[in-house]
């Protein structure tokens, strides 16, 4: 009954916001005015330039239990290190998530540095709530080790064993 009612009001919203739409364009136009006889006109100013329609936006609803943001989510290692928060994600130009910045080390920000760990890394399993945090497939000692990551430079990016794939950077 539930999913009905849902797909219900999404295609009622998408009406609606077609309806609104179709109003704004019809209030938009200019008003109708004789087109002048076509001998008079050039060949170029008879024509008019069509008049391109965008198609409606798509919907998607996602469950509140099924995604959850992850900026500033505390991470930890499988055996509960406190590992830091995440503070980015980094994306490759195709859009694809490569990898995410986690602010590591220090207590209240003082003495942390950011650090890049491959996204296969990172383990979403138990993450239902806010306070429910990351899992690193990697030690407090592995990640310390890492190089701090710096903007606009090439990125070092650490993995947990046989996960990080090749990055071409250059093209």
């Amino acid at each position: 009954m539930r999913p009905r009612i849902m797909v219900m009001l999404v295609g009622a919203v998408l009406l609606t916001c077609a309806g609104v739409r179709a109003a704004d364009d019809e209030a938009q136009a200019p008003p109708a005015t004789p087109a002048p006889p076509a001998a008079a006109a050039p060949k170029e100013q008879a024509k008019e330039p069509s008049k391109e329609q965008s198609p409606p936006p798509s919907v998607t609803v996602i469950g509140a239990r099924d995604a959850h943001g992850i900026l500033g989510r505390d991470v930890r290692s499988s055996a509960n290190e406190d590992m830091g928060r995440i503070v980015d994600v980094i994306v490759d130009r195709d859009g694809k998530v490569r990898a995410a910045v986690i602010d590591f080390g220090g207590f209240l920000g003082v003495g942390s540095r950011k650090i890049v760990v491959d996204w296969n890394a990172l383990r979403f399993a138990g993450v239902s709530s806010k306070s429910d945090s990351i899992t690193l497939d990697l030690n407090k000692q592995q990640v310390s080790a890492a190089p701090e990551y710096k903007e606009d430079t090439p990125l070092i990016v650490l993995g947990a064993a046989g996960n990080l794939h090749p990055w071409d950077y250059e093209h």
